[in-house]
Order: structure tokens, then sequence, then C-alpha cells
């Protein structure tokens, strides 16, 4: 190496020197300190004593780590595909050069912007299964179905019956569209014309050019969508903690029978309820290598379906 490039090479060095240190510090430290107490009982309070593998033979054995990583991964299943769906077709929709457009832009995209402790207060009160809004508006709708068929159809009551509590929280989660929607209409607006006048020509409609046409060049925005969905799904905490944490009647921060327990909640509970540091890290590393694996199975999955350019 000359002393040019040398030179060049320490200039390089010093311009990305904030974010390395930056790395080093909040990614890569926490990461090998998180590997290295999961091999140990620490209370955070004493010493770390080293145990080997002790805490992820008892994550094996442990019912309630298998209950909280069952409830994460059915409410990724519900929400990604619906969150997805939902912000592409709000995009579509709003690409349409139709009068006030920027108005609707706007009016769907704010809500993005609520601080999701605002967000739960308010959807808490919105599911409240006696007084919520979402309920009262049900409620003319299901007497009208009761008259006709003879049924006794009642509202949910989303945040004290376990069978309902993950579909409350996957509504609670669509006022987050905002941010895949404004993604997916810079995709839209970066589409060809001559893509769709060509197709018009040749007599498409709206759906042959929906799905031959929008959907693959949005492919790339979707893929990118997708991972980060996924990621941010699989990391739920704020939500379900504020919405669950002061409700009476039910089972502190899970929720009813621990349906509102996710990974995320359960490693908070051991390492701050329980000053179980040591398992809450075990529980951190295996979490942590699921998501890598879905990330790299998506990643592999999508390369022929994802079209660039």
């Amino acid at each position: 190496m000359t002393q040019q490039e040398r030179a060049r090479l320490a200039r390089g060095l010093l311009f990305v020197s904030p974010w390395l240190i930056g790395f080093v510090l909040f990614s890569a430290y926490p990461l090998v300190a998180t590997a290295v107490f999961s091999l140990t009982d620490y209370s955070v309070l004493s010493k770390p004593v080293f145990i080997g593998e002790g805490n992820f033979r008892d994550l094996v054995t442990d019912p309630i780590f298998w209950q909280a990583l069952s409830n994460t991964l059915i409410f990724a299943v519900l929400a990604v595909p619906l969150n997805t769906i939902v912000a592409c077709f709000l995009a579509i929709l709003l690409n349409f050069n139709i009068r006030g457009r920027g108005i609707y832009r706007t009016v769907f995209f704010l809500p993005s912007l609520v601080p999701l402790v605002c967000l739960a207060i308010v959807w808490r009160w919105l599911l409240n299964g006696e007084l919520g809004l979402i309920n009262s508006a049900m409620a003319p709708f299901l007497e009208s179905i009761n008259g006709l068929l003879g049924t006794g159809l009642r509202p949910p009551n989303w945040l004290h019956d376990a069978s309902y509590t993950k579909l409350g929280l996957v509504l609670a989660g669509l006022w987050g569209v905002g941010h895949a929607m404004v993604i997916y209409l810079a995709g839209l607006q970066e589409a060809p014309i001559e893509y769709y006048e060509a197709a018009e020509i040749d007599g498409a409609g709206f759906w042959q050019k929906l799905f031959r046409i929008t959907l693959p060049l949005l492919s790339p925005y979707i893929f990118f969508n997708l991972i980060m969905g996924i990621i941010g799904t699989l990391q739920i905490f704020a939500v379900p903690y504020v919405m669950m944490g002061g409700t009476a009647g039910i089972n502190g921060i899970a929720g009813p029978e621990r349906s509102m327990l996710f990974i995320a909640t359960y490693i908070y509970q051991n390492a701050f309820a329980y000053w179980n540091m040591g398992y809450a890290c075990a529980i951190s590393i295996i979490f942590f290598i699921i998501v890598l694996a879905l990330t790299l199975l998506i990643v592999r999955l999508s390369e022929r379906r994802v079209h660039y350019g």
C-alpha cells in the first residue's frame, strides 16, 4: 500500500469514525456482553457466576418461554401481512390524481407519528369492552344480525378475552402503516409511465396493470418494508406493556392467560422484575438467532421475486 493510499484510508476512517464508535459502543459491545452473561448466573446486584449452558437448558423446559415465543410468532403472522396489504392499498389509492390528494396523504401519515405510549393509551380506551368506540360502532351491526338470524352475538371484550387480545393489538398496529405507505408512494412515483401507456395500448385493465406492472415495480419496497416489519413486530414491547400494565382485572402486563406475553416482555420481566439477567440474556441470544434466521430465510426466498430496475 502506497503512502497516498494509506493517507486516503486514514481520511476515510476518520470520516466514518463517529459511526464506528457508535457501532462498537451501542451494538457490538452489548451483543458480546449479552452472549457472555447468557452463560452466567447474574442478578445485576452481584458478580456473575459462570454456569455454562445452564440457562439454555432451562429455556428448553420453560413453558412460559415457549408461550411467549408462540404469542410473538402468532402476532407477527397476523400483523405483518395485514400491515403490508393495507399500506400498499393506501399508497395505490393515494397515487391517483384526485383533488385534495396531499391532505389525504397527510391524514393517513400523521397517526404513524404518534408516540407508542400515547397510541397504547388511546387504543386501550378504544378497545374497552364496555365503553370503547369500536364496540359502540359494532353494536348496531351485531344487533341487526341477531335480529335477522336469531343469534346472540356480542362485541368482543378485547382486553379481557384471550381470544381477542392479539386481534386488538393488530388493529392498534394499523395506525402505524403511514411510514410504509410513504415508502410505497415514493416507489410509485418512480414507476416509468411508459409501462402503463404500453399496457393500455395492449388493452390491459386495472387489475392486470396492478399485478403485472405495479406490484413487480414495488417489489423492492415491499421487500424492505417486509424485513423491517418482521423485525419490528417480533420486538413489540411498548404497546402491549402500556395497554396491559394498568388495566384492572388483567394478569399484569402478560394479559389474560398470558395471551399478551411476548418475548421482549418476558426478557424485561426476567431482567428487571426477577433480577435474573443471565437468563434474560440467554432468551435474547435465542431471540436474536430466530430473528436472524427468519430474515435470512426471507432474503433467500425473495431472490427471484424482487425485481430491481
